[in-house]
């Protein structure tokens, strides 16, 4: 095999085989029909990778090409929207708790309001620290290189800024303008001590849950089709019924403790950003992502083999059918 052939497999295993066999279509489709043509190409791209789990990885590391792609201040202002719009889960959860009976019953169903602002943020697109975990990191694990870590820093960096600012912004509002009644302002903070109650090794402890539950989250949300509601609603359900702590929706509950009075920024670093971040990370990154990536690396390697070993057949049946030709031509020259 020569030396361009074999680089030609070997980009389209470390590409995730996006390289498809293109085939001819036709040049005019019925009205109407685009989507549906649309949908059996990726049915088709989807047949040619060797499981369905390389076909989500796939889908997923193309969503995080694009993502390390984008223009820092577009990714700074999504992740700000972001970060408005998970205090909706501190709303939500407030209201409820507010009205609710210290129950058993009361607790589970004031839950349901931590999932509010998961929904919006997941399907609005929005930029979500804990979502890039596995989403940008796929592309990085495929083409380890120094320029790829290095966007993967920018895009973390960016997008958490901007979620933090979002989470903030969002919580000095909830607390100068007179949007709730004291009972509600007395349930947000409620939520903050529930928070605090934690140490920092048990925050760390909760967060790496979390980050796995929302990795999870990510890597279902391309088969859930029309069920990418109720995926995320069970999942983040049932973070909010274990505690689990998660970086974003928890600063909201902290910058409300902070600009309320009732904890200090020492608080908010050490003993709930810091440790929820690492755990977040841990938890999205080091395991899932990991894991998630190494379970389709044989299912490639062995698609890698089978392909090398294709084009190697037909470079010597080239050969050979050139060898035919050059054969039968001497033979015409000679008679």
């Amino acid at each position: 095999m020569s030396q361009e052939e074999k680089q030609h497999a070997e980009d389209d295993f470390e590409g995730g085989l996006d390289a498809e066999v293109s085939e001819q279509e036709p040049q005019e489709a019925p009205s109407g029909s685009v989507s549906d043509q649309h949908a059996n190409g990726e049915e088709e791209k989807a047949q040619e990778l060797p499981s369905q789990a390389a076909a989500v990885h796939q889908r997923l590391r193309k969503d995080g090409q694009k993502e390390l792609a984008r223009d820092s201040m577009a990714l700074l202002w999504s992740a700000i929207a972001a970060g408005i719009s998970m205090s909706f889960s501190m709303v939500a959860r407030g209201l409820m708790h507010a009205q609710l009976p210290d129950t058993g019953a009361g607790f589970m169903i004031e839950c349901l309001g931590y999932t509010i602002g998961f929904i919006v943020v997941i399907l609005a697109r929005q930029q979500l620290f804990t979502e890039n975990t596995v989403t940008a990191v796929l592309p990085v694990m495929s083409h380890p290189t120094m320029a790829n870590f290095g966007a993967l820093g920018r895009l973390w960096g960016v997008v958490l800024i901007g979620n933090m600012v979002g989470a903030a912004l969002s919580a000095i509002t909830f607390l100068k303008m007179p949007m709730f009644d004291p009972s509600t302002h007395e349930a947000f903070i409620t939520l903050g001590h529930h928070l605090m109650e934690k140490s920092p090794f048990e925050m760390f402890s909760s967060a790496i849950l979390a980050g796995w539950m929302i990795a999870t989250l990510v890597w279902l949300i391309p088969a859930a089709d029309q069920a990418k509601v109720w995926i995320i609603l069970i999942i983040t359900y049932v973070m909010a019924i274990g505690g689990f702590a998660h970086i974003v929706v928890g600063a909201s509950e902290m910058f409300y403790m902070v600009f309320s009075g009732n904890a200090d920024w020492s608080d908010f670093l050490f003993r709930f950003a810091l440790p929820t971040l690492a755990g977040n990370v841990v938890g999205g990154t080091f395991i899932f992502s990991l894991i998630s990536h190494a379970q389709i690396r044989g299912d490639l390697e062995a698609q890698k083999e089978c392909k090398q070993g294709l084009i190697q057949r037909r470079h010597g049946a080239d050969k050979a059918t050139r060898h035919g030709k050059g054969t039968s031509s001497y033979k015409r020259d000679k008679a």
